[in-house]
């Protein structure tokens, strides 16, 4: 009897730009792609996904950029294929195959349920493009999470695209409208994803929590919350406007729920705030941390700033510098402003960038200063830490603190995916030294 010989599996390579909603969708491309392994190495890929982010300046041209450096390897392997994916994918189309023909797959955030066949059609020798918002719903049409041992920790997408349209961002014309996945499939995938190891989720929505699939994103907090294995529960990224009652009591009622909020106010200054569509005040938002805090006192505030954005004075911006120093963040996330085309604030007068630069300094030290202040406060402290992978020195082991803190933890005895209770025994920049107890 002749011997069969089976085809050694095909190599992926993905490349992923930007969010955590990014990660995830890298994530399921890879297991919606049957006869592929991933690979760490373009050099040894057979086929190359450029997960794509078009959030920040020149992005588009970051991808196109990266593709002219991926044209040689092509050029040394003809069967190589090379695809777009994402919101620059979604934003610019077939103009990526026009500009780089080296490219043989686009296709958009909405979707890569579709990539299969799309896969197929490029080993045939054809292009594939498709930056549609069909009608169908993508996870709908994807396989259950392979069964192979993850991270303890794992994002989880519940809620996609954005209705807010705020004046600077281009998420409404790149992810579409706001979609909420059903809570039950939900509930099932997080069950998956505890069989295979996983410890912690991170649930994910460009506007999470407007979460509507059949019961509110507090309601989905507490049906997690039962999941069996099932350690630890977290959400990014939320709107002010969107943060209802009975969010902010699953705070206090939800012991799965870390005390870690993410929570984007843009800016300090009230007319600012009116010229990004925002549609909340700052004196709102700060009224909202506070009824925040009053269920869960402890909880570490995360945000996002924009500096610079078209109009802004120095009045503007000292608005802002008062509200972070009020709110007094435990991390946040501060950017100068860059143009989107297509966006409204793209068509006003802009702020001076040396002005901006220097505004951006200026808040990023106090930030920087109110986070190591938290992180100081920590030395001493008993925390909770989720243990993610082996450290840098002997003995020691990596983690996430339910604040989000990374914490080294020395000596360790727990294993990879424990949760364990230790004693904080410094602050470093940007992590924390701890000991088990």
């Amino acid at each position: 009897m002749s011997e069969i010989k089976l085809e050694p599996p095909k190599k992926l390579f993905i490349k992923t730009y930007g969010c955590q909603m990014n990660v995830y969708d890298s994530e399921r491309m890879a297991e919606s792609l049957e006869g592929y392994v991933q690979t760490d190495r373009a050099d040894d890929a057979d086929m190359i996904l450029l997960n794509t982010c078009h959030i920040r300046e020149k992005a588009a041209e970051k991808v196109y950029s990266e593709l002219g450096r991926l044209k040689p390897l092509k050029e040394l392997n003809p069967d190589l294929k090379i695809g777009v994916t994402g919101c620059v994918a979604q934003a610019e189309g077939a103009e990526i195959m026009r500009r780089q023909p080296a490219v043989d797959l686009v296709v958009g955030p909405q979707s890569y349920h579709r990539l299969p066949q799309m896969e197929a059609r490029v080993r045939k020798g054809l292009t594939a493009l498709d930056t549609d918002f069909p009608e169908e719903d993508k996870f709908e049409h994807l396989k259950g999470r392979k069964k192979m041992q993850r991270a303890p920790a794992a994002f989880l997408t519940v809620q996609e695209g954005c209705d807010k349209f705020c004046a600077f961002c281009v998420v409404p014309y790149t992810r579409g409208a706001e979609v909420s996945r059903p809570a039950d499939k939900i509930i099932r995938e997080a069950q998956e994803l505890v069989e295979r190891g996983v410890r912690e989720v991170t649930l994910l929505g460009q506007n999470v929590n407007a979460y509507h699939g059949g019961m509110t994103l507090a309601e989905l907090i507490r049906a997690l919350g039962r999941v069996d294995g099932l350690e630890r529960i977290r959400y990014t990224t939320s709107h002010p406007n969107d943060m209802d009652d009975d969010l902010i009591a699953a705070h206090a009622d939800t012991p799965k729920l870390m005390p870690y909020l993410h929570l984007p106010v843009q800016s300090g200054s009230d007319r600012i705030l009116k010229r990004m569509n925002r549609s909340h005040t700052a004196e709102s938002y700060l009224r909202l941390i506070e009824r925040i805090r009053a269920v869960r006192p402890d909880i570490m505030m995360s945000g996002d700033f924009i500096v610079g954005f078209p109009e802004e004075t120095e009045a503007d911006f000292q608005a802002t510098m008062d509200l972070v120093a009020q709110v007094n963040y435990g991390y946040a996330y501060s950017f100068k402003y860059s143009t989107r085309p297509g966006t409204p604030a793209s068509e006003r007068p802009q702020v001076d960038p040396v002005e901006a630069d220097e505004r951006l300094q200026r808040l990023q030290a106090l930030i920087s200063r109110q986070q190591y202040a938290i992180q100081e406060s920590m030395v001493g402290r008993d925390l909770s830490v989720l243990v993610e992978k082996a450290g840098r020195n002997a003995g020691q082991m990596l983690g996430k603190s339910e604040y989000l803190h990374s914490v080294h933890i020395d000596n360790a005895t727990a294993q990879i995916g424990d949760v364990v209770r230790v004693r904080c025994t410094r602050a470093m920049t940007n992590s924390l030294t701890a000991v088990e107890i």
